[in-house]
C-alpha cells in the first residue's frame, strides 16, 4: 500500500491531492492567475504549481495553515505596503486559511510580474 500520493506533474493533480477545503481556494488562484496572465503556461516547479511566460512568474502551493505565494523578489518589493499585513520573506508571502485570500492582490501582483518579465 502506497502511503504517499505520487507527486503530481500537472497542476490539477496538485489541486485533487490537497485537501477538500483547500481545493476551491487553489481553483480560485489559479484562475486568477489565468485571467491576469492569459498566455503563461502551467506546469509544476520545485512540486508547486507554476506559471511561466518568457521565464518565471509565480509559484504558489498549499500548506497546513496558509496558501504560500511566490511572486520573486521583485514582485514582493513592488507590493510591500499592501503585502505588510502577511507573513512574508524576501521572494514569498503567506496568506492565512483563516483569513480572505487577496485575489485581487494576487492579479495585480501577477499582472505587474507579466510586465515585468516581458520587457526582457
Amino acid at each position: 500500500m502506497q502511503t504517499n500520493p505520487a507527486r503530481p506533474t500537472t497542476i490539477d493533480e496538485y489541486i485533487a491531492q490537497s485537501p477538500p477545503e483547500v481545493q476551491p481556494i487553489l481553483s480560485q488562484i489559479r484562475a486568477v492567475i489565468h485571467a491576469a496572465a492569459p498566455q503563461a503556461q502551467e506546469k509544476i516547479s520545485y512540486q508547486m504549481p507554476a506559471f511561466h511566460q518568457n521565464g518565471s512568474l509565480v509559484w504558489f502551493g498549499a500548506y497546513k495553515h496558509h496558501i504560500g505565494f511566490y511572486p520573486t523578489g521583485d514582485g514582493m518589493q513592488a507590493f510591500r505596503e499592501e503585502l505588510s499585513g502577511y507573513k512574508c520573506s524576501k521572494g514569498a508571502v503567506q496568506f492565512p486559511l483563516d483569513q480572505p485570500i487577496p485575489y485581487d492582490l494576487i492579479r495585480k501582483i501577477v499582472q505587474y510580474r507579466v510586465a515585468q518579465v516581458t520587457k526582457r
